[in-house]
C-alpha cells in the first residue's frame, strides 16, 4: 500500500513541476510588453547615460546588425512561417472557441507590433 501512495505524490509533484515550466514559458512567450525596440534602446541609453553622438553610433551599430539578421534569415522565412501557421493550427485545436478569439486578439497586436518595427528596420536597411 505504500509504494502506490510513494507513486501518487512523486506523478502530483511532477505534474505541479510542469505545470509551473509550461505556466513560465507561456507567461515569457505571450507576456504583453508594448514597449517598442525604441523605447527598450532609449531606455538603455539612458541606463548608460549615453551622449546624444554614442546614442546615433549606437543606433547606426543596431540598425546595421538587423539589415545583416534580415539578410541571413530571409531565405528561411518561408520555413519559419510554415512552422509558425503549423503550430499555431495545433494549438487553437487545444483551446476553446472563446480562448482563440482571445489569443487571435493578441496574436493580431502581436503581430502588428512586429510589423511595424520590421518596417521600420527596413527603412532604416535602405538608408
Amino acid at each position: 500500500m505504500e509504494r502506490p501512495k510513494q507513486q501518487a505524490l512523486v506523478f502530483l509533484l511532477g505534474a505541479v513541476l510542469v505545470g509551473g515550466v509550461v505556466g513560465f514559458s507561456a507567461d515569457r512567450v505571450f507576456r504583453r510588453d508594448d514597449s517598442s525596440i525604441a523605447a527598450k534602446r532609449a531606455a538603455m541609453y539612458d541606463d548608460l547615460t549615453l551622449r546624444p553622438e554614442q546614442r546615433a553610433a549606437m543606433d547606426s551599430l543596431f540598425d546595421a546588425r538587423n539589415c545583416k539578421y534580415d539578410a541571413i534569415f530571409r531565405p528561411m522565412q518561408p520555413a519559419l512561417d510554415t512552422l509558425k501557421l503549423e503550430t499555431r493550427g495545433r494549438i487553437n485545436a487545444i483551446l476553446t472557441p472563446e480562448q482563440r478569439v482571445r489569443l487571435d486578439t493578441r496574436r493580431r497586436d502581436d503581430d502588428a507590433r512586429k510589423d511595424a518595427e520590421r518596417q521600420r528596420m527596413l527603412a532604416a536597411c535602405r538608408k
